[in-house]
């Protein structure tokens, strides 16, 4: 038995680079790898899992099919030979699983496709459907539509996005290296292989992620990084190990399994659970099933604790902002606290950049002081900064807890627009978040600075006295 988390069926995404599929000179498939791939996948399956497969691939089997020596540098060209690879790479899969009886799924996305609400969660429910079927699903960006997949090696970042929309357990990122080292291993001998990552953002100084990928991929260790901070933000547990022994990824949940969340001997006396997810009932341990002696080579990401909730990791990940809402360092620190809900009132909004619609995303921008200048950016440092802060809301009303707001008047609409003007040549803007945005841009701009209750008045309606909701804060202040 494969334990994990408790020995519980669990939920694993496997994803497959370009590099571990078909031979970066002749093109040809790894059969043998590919087979290793079926066959632990269908041994999980076996044992209760539900599994994924994210496979790259479709470009590198069209160059040999089409007799290619390189990818070619048109986007035309590359989207080519995505179409004419990808009905070969799902065959070959088909073929491979057809041998012990799995039946698959082809599932090909695009980011277009997930950015709209409605689609993302069809998707999700065509992927719940599939894996309670018994059916393997194969994810692959959509190559012959997708320019950014080609451009910047998406792949990674899909299988993220994948493990996030299924609220899967496990994230195994298949690679040509067992793991993430301090530098390039083919290239500095010294480097050391980091184990366990319990910070994406703190990993980040202590690492060299200079690596370029194969030829025929389009990915490195820094689009593995990006994958890493998707998928731990939203609970999944992510490895980076070597694709070359793909039978390894039994020995790493073994070999994890007591060290991981919900398991009885790191779990805290008051789990959080996300609402997505609920708990099944953990089958027995096979007593004879012990932890492996030596560590298996591999780079553990250690999920959040605090997962956040699906729509703020759709918002966060999936949609491409279309403006801004600047907002100042007190709304920054409420917005950062779990207690806000992660919505943001008029009052706390500084500034609006660009044009936006309601329900699209936004990114949150916050006004911070330029280096040099004396103060942090949240503290006003001259008589007119103070003048103009004097007449801006508290904190208390920004989260919607204040007394009962003051009359509206006339002068207040000036000193606020004012506000931004004062500050703007000793600020500097930094992007802590994103969310989804309730009125338009022209509508917030209307409203910033002042109390929700004053939303009627100048709007004429107010379907929410929050002008910002589902806002995720990277950054913290």
């Amino acid at each position: 038995m494969v334990r994990t988390r408790n020995g519980a069926p669990c939920t694993i995404v496997i994803k497959l680079g370009t590099s571990s599929i078909v031979h970066e000179t002749t093109h040809q498939p790894l059969l043998s790898t590919l087979s290793s791939v079926v066959e632990v996948v269908v041994s999980l399956r076996d044992h209760g899992h539900k599994v994924v497969l994210v496979s790259s691939g479709a470009i590198g089997v069209g160059l040999q099919r089409m007799a290619l020596p390189a990818r070619p540098k048109s986007l035309s060209g590359k989207q080519a030979l995505a179409a004419i690879g990808q009905g070969r790479l799902i065959a070959l899969w088909d073929n491979l699983f057809g041998q012990l009886g799995q039946p698959i799924a082809q599932v090909l996305l695009t980011r277009g496709d997930i950015s709209d609400r409605t689609r993302y969660l069809n998707a999700v429910n065509t992927f719940k459907e599939l894996l309670s079927m018994g059916v393997v699903p194969i994810v692959n960006e959509n190559d012959t539509v997708s320019v950014s997949e080609i451009k910047f090696g998406d792949n990674d970042t899909l299988s993220a996005i994948t493990s996030s929309m299924i609220h899967a357990d496990y994230l195994f990122l298949l690679t040509d290296v067992d793991g993430l080292y301090t530098a390039n291993p083919r290239k500095d001998p010294s480097a050391i292989l980091i184990e366990v990552v319990a910070s994406t953002a703190a990993i980040r100084t202590e690492v060299s992620t200079a690596t370029l990928g194969s030829s025929l991929g389009t990915g490195g260790m820094e689009t593995k990084l990006i994958a890493a901070e998707i998928a731990t933000a939203a609970g999944v547990t992510t490895i980076i190990t070597s694709s070359k022994d793909p039978k390894s990824i039994f020995d790493i949940l073994e070999y994890n399994a007591p060290e991981l969340p919900n398991s009885s001997k790191s779990a805290p006396s008051t789990p959080i659970e996300p609402l997505s997810r609920q708990a099944s009932p953990s089958p027995p341990r096979d007593s004879s099933t012990t932890r492996p002696e030596a560590r298996p080579a591999h780079t553990l990401f250690k999920p959040s604790p605090t997962p956040i909730r699906d729509l703020k990791s759709w918002t966060s990940h999936t949609l491409s902002p279309a403006g801004a809402v600047v907002i100042d360092g007190g709304a920054h620190s409420v917005l950062s606290r779990r207690d806000s809900g992660g919505r943001l009132l008029a009052a706390g909004v500084f500034d609006v950049r660009g044009a936006f619609a309601s329900g699209q995303a936004v990114r949150i921008l916050v006004r911070r002081g330029r280096k040099g200048d004396e103060g942090d950016g949240s503290t006003p440092t001259t008589p007119a900064e103070q003048a103009a802060l004097s007449r801006f809301p508290s904190e208390q009303d920004i989260t919607g807890q204040g007394d009962t707001p003051p009359t509206l008047q006339e002068e207040d609409l000036v000193v606020v627009e004012k506000r931004a003007d004062v500050m703007s040549d000793v600020w500097e803007l930094e992007e802590v978040g994103r969310g989804l945005a309730n009125y338009n841009s022209a509508q917030i701009a209307k409203v910033k600075g002042l109390n929700s209750s004053h939303l009627p008045q100048l709007l004429g309606y107010a379907d929410s006295e929050y002008v910002v909701e589902n806002i995720t804060i990277r950054v913290p202040p």
